[in-house]
C-alpha cells in the first residue's frame, strides 16, 4: 500500500499541535511525539498494512524526543526515502521573542526549562537540538505573525493540498509595506509598474477585477514583466524539481498588495497551473481568498 508520511516538528509554542489537529481532521492517522527510532518501523508496517487509515500518517517530533533519536533523524529520513515512502517534513518556528510571549501568556512550562535553564535559554537550546530535523525540512512555516486560523488554512493549503510527489508551487501576492513573506523562495517586485491605486475609479478594485485587469494589460511594462517572470521560472523550477524539491513559494509584491502583485500572481500562477497539478494562488493582503 502506498503511504504518505508527514513529519511535523518545530520549537515548542510554534503551532505543532494545531498543525497535527488539522491533519487529523483531514483524515491522517496522527501520532504525537513518536520516538524517532520508531519512525522506520511505523513506515514499514504502514506500507505492509491493508488498513487504509495508514495510507496517510502524520507524526509530531519535538524536544521531548530522545536527543539521540533527533541526532539520527537524517539516517531514518534517508531510509524511509529508500523504501519509496513519500515523506514531507514540516518545520514550524517563530522568532524567540514571540515564543517567549506565548509561553508567558499561556503559563505553560517549556519542556527543556528547569532549575538550571531559564525559559529564554531553553528556547534557544531547542533551536540547536532540533537542527537535524530543521535541515531536512521540505517546508518551513514562520508562525510569528500568523493567527491560529491562518496557520490552519496554510497547513491545509500546502501540506494536505500536495496530492503527489510533484513539486507544490505557491504563488503569493503581498504588500511591501507589510513586509516580505518569510517563506518566499523567489521574490519579484512589481512596484515599478503603473499603479491603479492613483486612479480613484480603480482604487476600490483589486488585481482580480476586470477594470484593474484591463488597465494593467494596456501597459506594455506589465506584459514585459509577466513574460520575464514566467520565462525565468520556466527555466529554473524544473532544476529545483530535479533535486527532489517538494515545495516552492513564489512571492510577487507591490506597495499595498492589492492590484499589481495580485494581477501578476493570478496570471503567472495560471500559466504554471496548466502544466502542474500542485499549484496554489494566494493573496496575502486580500480577505477570504
Amino acid at each position: 500500500m502506498a503511504m504518505k508520511l508527514v513529519i511535523v516538528s518545530g520549537r515548542s509554542g510554534s503551532g505543532k499541535s494545531t498543525a497535527l489537529n488539522v491533519l487529523e481532521d483531514l483524515g491522517y492517522y496522527c501520532i504525537d511525539n513518536l520516538p524517532v527510532g520508531l519512525l522506520l518501523e511505523l513506515a514499514s508496517q504502514s506500507v505492509r498494512s491493508e488498513d487504509t487509515r495508514l495510507s496517510h500518517v502524520a507524526v509530531s517530533i519535538d524536544a521531548r524526543n530522545l536527543s539521540s533519536g533527533i541526532e539520527n533523524f537524517p539516517t531514518f529520513h534517508k531510509e524511509c526515502l529508500q523504501q519509496n515512502i513519500t515523506v514531507d517534513v514540516l518545520f514550524l518556528d517563530a522568532n524567540s521573542d514571540t515564543l517567549l510571549k506565548r509561553f508567558h501568556s499561556t503559563r505553560r512550562k517549556h519542556p527543556l526549562s528547569d532549575s538550571t535553564r531559564s525559559l529564554k535559554e531553553a528556547i534557544e537550546h531547542e533551536r540547536e537540538l532540533l537542527g537535524p530535523i530543521a535541515s531536512h525540512a521540505d517546508l518551513n512555516i514562520d508562525t510569528s505573525n500568523l493567527t491560529l486560523y491562518e496557520l490552519r488554512d496554510l497547513v491545509k493549503l500546502r501540506v494536505a493540498g500536495r496530492k503527489s510527489q510533484e513539486i507544490a508551487l505557491l504563488f503569493q501576492s503581498f504588500g511591501f509595506k507589510n513586509g516580505v513573506p518569510s517563506d518566499a523562495d523567489f521574490v519579484f517586485d512589481a512596484r515599478c509598474l503603473p499603479n491603479p491605486y492613483w486612479d480613484p475609479a480603480l482604487r476600490g478594485y483589486t488585481g482580480r477585477d476586470d477594470p484593474v485587469v484591463k488597465f494593467l494589460e494596456s501597459q506594455a511594462e506589465t506584459e514585459e514583466m509577466s513574460n520575464d517572470i514566467t520565462a525565468f521560472l520556466d527555466k529554473w523550477i524544473p532544476r529545483f524539481r530535479d533535486t527532489n524539491r517538494s515545495y516552492m513559494t513564489i512571492a510577487i509584491g507591490c506597495t499595498g498588495g492589492q492590484h499589481r502583485s495580485v494581477y501578476l500572481c493570478e496570471r503567472v500562477g495560471r500559466h504554471f497551473a496548466a502544466s502542474n497539478d500542485n499549484v496554489q494562488i494566494r493573496h496575502k493582503e486580500l480577505p477570504a481568498n
